[in-house]
């Protein structure tokens, strides 16, 4: 039995970080890290959402004498689609405002990710075909496509 349990534990730590990835979309950017945020905050102005926070990690890691290559993330939302995602299921919540992050990965490539909405209803039981999570999902895909334009 303590074999078979401890295999069961190594299947599931080997599956965790590949069915987690599964809901991260990412896009590459030919900006920076601060430009590509920029357009992402300009965009989502755009659109009429509200951008509640601006955190740049590397900022942060630097204060406390630590490097971490550019990486920012942008907090924002809209309570037309929000408040109908809670209203199916309030924990969605904790996922919610959209985040989308900014980040030089190993290769000076800077990436855009962000969580699939699809995700809510995995998460938190938001029912897979809400009319919201394709508002979402359509959102967030002209948000970020905009930011990572070429011009």
């Amino acid at each position: 039995m303590p074999l078979r349990s401890t295999l069961c534990t190594l299947a599931l730590c080997i599956a965790a970080p590949a069915a987690f990835a599964a809901d991260l979309i990412s896009k590459p950017s030919p900006h920076s890290v601060a430009v590509t945020i920029d357009r992402l905050e300009a965009a989502v102005g755009n659109a009429g959402a509200t951008v509640f926070a601006r955190v740049d990690h590397a900022k942060g890691a630097e204060s406390v004498g630590s490097e971490l290559a550019p990486a920012q993330m942008l907090m924002f939302g809209n309570p037309k689609l929000g408040t109908p995602a809670m209203q199916a299921a309030i924990t969605a919540g904790l996922d919610l405002p959209l985040r989308v992050l900014a980040y030089e990965d190993a290769d000076g490539q800077v990436q855009v990710t962000y969580h699939d909405p699809a995700s809510l209803a995995e998460t938190h039981g938001v029912p897979a075909d809400a009319e919201v999570l394709k508002m979402m999902t359509g959102a967030l895909g002209k948000l970020t496509d905009a930011a990572v334009a070429a011009e």
